[in-house]
């Protein structure tokens, strides 16, 4: 069975950079889509960044232009570059993982990892 182990959280200044890393573990299956959410304390989750093993991307509104996902399906890593990064961007980011396009298409993801935190403060 497939499970995710996510890295490289931490804190930072606004401004900075972070990368976030995913790898799946357990199996030799290439999963579909991989990607990430993030929940702020008091907000509701929301999707950051998916890319599919034919590598198109989708990204949420609020991180577009600054953050970039990008993949390595030998490793099935995946892997999320944040520069530019705001205080509102301070969340658990959660990685996850969609098993097949049947559930990329229905936006529903069957696969997940534990939070890493990102904080950025001054």
């Amino acid at each position: 069975q497939v499970h995710l182990v996510a890295s490289g959280g931490g804190m930072v200044q606004p401004g900075g950079s972070l990368r976030l890393s995913c790898a799946a573990a357990g199996s030799a299956f290439v999963l579909f889509a991989m990607g990430w959410y993030r929940q702020a304390p008091g907000k509701q989750r929301e999707s950051v960044a998916t890319i599919t093993n034919a590598d198109y991307e989708n990204y949420g509104d609020s991180v577009k232009g600054r953050f970039t996902i990008s993949r390595d399906n030998a490793k099935n890593t995946v892997y999320l570059q944040m520069n530019s990064l705001k205080p509102e961007d301070t969340a658990v980011y959660y990685c996850i993982g969609y098993s097949s396009s049947f559930y990329y298409n229905r936006n529903e993801y069957d696969v997940w990892g534990q939070g890493t935190q990102v904080t950025v403060s001054s």
